[in-house]
């Protein structure tokens, strides 16, 4: 798939030597078709890491996708440049008045906080409610897959004994529906966090949908049953090295705690190189949202006269 993006976009550069085709807001205008328009919330500190990462995922289908970037002006960023933020990136009120087709959260290194302790929580909180008036599908990774089902549901996240850090083995569930759609039964997502949801306490939402969890690593992913709001716990986005960086980091660091990633390096060896296992299902997961839930779901013209009538809609038959 095309990727719309700025040219002087770092990621640019580093996808076109990948031979993902991607092309600049001057050669799309030349194109006569719509985009869809996708909205991507980066919260993680090494904004210019996750750029890439999602970008790789967004090009494996023929859709093209005009991508924006977007942060919270509650928060300073300290790992990445100010110039790059001012460049690239956009804040919710530059959006307020904007429709997108869908829009990526990703996760934040906050999810031992309480959600409210959180610096940017009130601002998050405002973008969630706006995003369900401007936005058809939203897709929340990780930390945001926590802090959405929170606020949407009043479902809290639970702190683990031991991290969930490596590479894990997951079920597929309903395998009808369309966001598992070409799934193998059994596929490998990298994780790496401290908290985790309880997968009865979703079960317990009628409109919520358990897709894949997994023994080891519990809920993975699930999804509001209109397609609205997909829910995943684990980073499909990760490239083969993201975990390397991240155990290699943290031992240099002297800490007490560091394990080795799970199912990650060849006999357990942190001097081999990584074994990628999750690439295929990860282009699946993306592939299908953007394609049912995206693409599909989104009407030509997407617009406050076109919300305001499923709104209408919407009240009549409630």
């Amino acid at each position: 798939m095309p990727i719309k993006t700025q040219r002087d976009l770092p990621a640019y550069a580093i996808l076109e030597r990948e031979n993902i085709f991607v092309m600049d807001e001057e050669r799309a205008l030349h194109q006569d078709i719509r985009p869809l328009k996708i909205l991507i919330l980066n919260l993680m500190p090494l904004k210019e890491d996750t750029e890439l990462h999602i970008l790789r995922m967004l090009s494996n289908t023929p859709l093209q996708c005009d991508i924006s970037f977007m942060t919270v002006k509650t928060h300073e960023a300290t790992h990445t440049a100010k110039s790059h933020l001012d460049s690239f990136y956009l804040t919710i009120d530059d959006v307020k008045k904007d429709y997108f087709d869908g829009m990526i959260l990703t996760g934040a290194p906050v999810e031992l906080m309480e959600f409210e302790e959180v610096d940017y929580w009130q601002e998050y909180c405002e973008i969630l409610e706006w995003a369900k008036l401007h936005v058809t599908s939203r897709l929340y990774l990780c930390w945001s897959g926590q802090a959405a089902l929170y606020y949407n549901y009043g479902i809290n996240k639970h702190i683990v004994d031991k991290k969930v850090f490596g590479v894990f083995k997951h079920e597929v569930q309903h395998r009808k529906v369309p966001l598992v759609r070409g799934f193998d039964d059994y596929f490998y997502v990298p994780h790496s966090r401290n908290t985790t949801v309880d997968t009865n306490e979703v079960r317990k939402i009628p409109e919520l949908v358990i897709l894949a969890e997994s023994e080891e690593a519990g809920l993975l992913l699930c999804m509001k049953d209109d397609g609205s709001e997909i829910y995943c716990m684990g980073h499909p986005e990760y490239d083969r090295y993201t975990l390397d960086k991240e155990y290699k980091r943290d031992t240099e660091k002297g800490l007490s705690y560091v394990e080795l990633p799970k199912n990650y390096y060849p006999d357990d060896d942190p001097t081999k190189k990584p074994l990628l296992q999750w690439r295929a299902s990860s282009n699946s997961l993306y592939s299908n949202w953007l394609n049912y839930y995206v693409y599909q779901s989104t009407p030509y013209e997407f617009n406050e006269k076109y919300m305001t009538n499923l709104m209408d809609k919407l009240n009549k038959n409630n």
